[in-house]
């Protein structure tokens, strides 16, 4: 069997890269235009995204990674990653060819380090990824309610996406990961008092429709802006709640 090509590797080493605000890989979402691998195993790539003013820290953060994740091939050359038809292309593509890091291209405007904006979407996704895992749990006992969940922990909950999803979320945080810890917990990991589940659980539901939602309408977007981007797309699979319209808890 014919070992796979430099470039098919490249493509796999970008699945791991997210949009931090839709929680799903830029490969599904048809972010990736292209993937070239030349002489020297110089690898370079083109992103594009659903419209030209899309956020720019959100932007570098998708490019940095995808750099990144690229350099990290054994056999890799030089790696190259440029944005296209992005108002701030030339800023972000400079800082890339760089390696400036992100307040090193934005200067005074990087109002927040890159690590703390990767934490403030991690944590969204933890919490959507709870959402869907625990829902899906309520829908499938019908005598289990709402303040019941303070019981369930990560042991009770079954071996779905959804779950594994969960688990995924709650690694990249550095939380636990235990049969024995409890499923519904803030963003530090602890616990939700019995009492506050209803608002904590109503909150949760808040960030994953967002978040569900961003994602549909920005798919949407890319297709409207590159005809050509619709074989690109994957459907969402690892996270995707297979709950029937009407059904969800309000």
């Amino acid at each position: 069997m014919p070992a796979d090509t430099l470039e098919q590797r490249a493509r796999r080493a970008l699945d791991a890269v997210r949009d931090p605000e839709l929680d799903e890989p830029i490969t599904d979402l048809g972010f990736v235009r292209s993937v070239e691998a030349g002489p020297g195993h110089r690898i370079t790539v083109h992103l594009r995204l659903p419209t030209s003013f899309c956020s720019p820290n959100f932007a570098y953060l998708m490019a940095s990674d995808a750099k990144d994740a690229l350099a990290a091939l054994p056999d890799a050359g030089a790696v190259t990653v440029v944005l296209d038809d992005h108002h701030d292309s030339a800023l972000i593509n400079r800082g890339l060819a760089a390696d400036a890091g992100y307040r090193g291209t934005f200067g005074a405007e990087a109002d927040k380090d890159l690590e703390e904006l990767r934490l403030t979407f991690r944590r969204k996704a933890h919490t959507a990824a709870m959402e869907r895992a625990l829902t899906a749990l309520l829908l499938r006992d019908p005598a289990l309610t709402e303040e019941g969940l303070a019981d369930v922990v990560l042991g009770d909950l079954p071996d779905t996406s959804a779950t594994r999803a969960l688990l995924r979320r709650r690694e990249a945080l550095g939380l636990g990961t235990a049969p024995a810890d409890a499923a519904l917990v803030d963003d530090d990991g602890r616990p939700c008092p019995r009492d506050e589940i209803p608002l904590r659980l109503r909150f949760a539901r808040s960030v994953r429709r967002s978040i569900d939602g961003n994602a549909h309408f920005c798919r949407g977007l890319l297709r409207t802006r590159y005809p050509d981007a619709a074989p690109d797309q994957s459907p969402r699979t690892e996270d995707t709640t297979l709950v029937p319209h009407g059904k969800e808890p309000q």
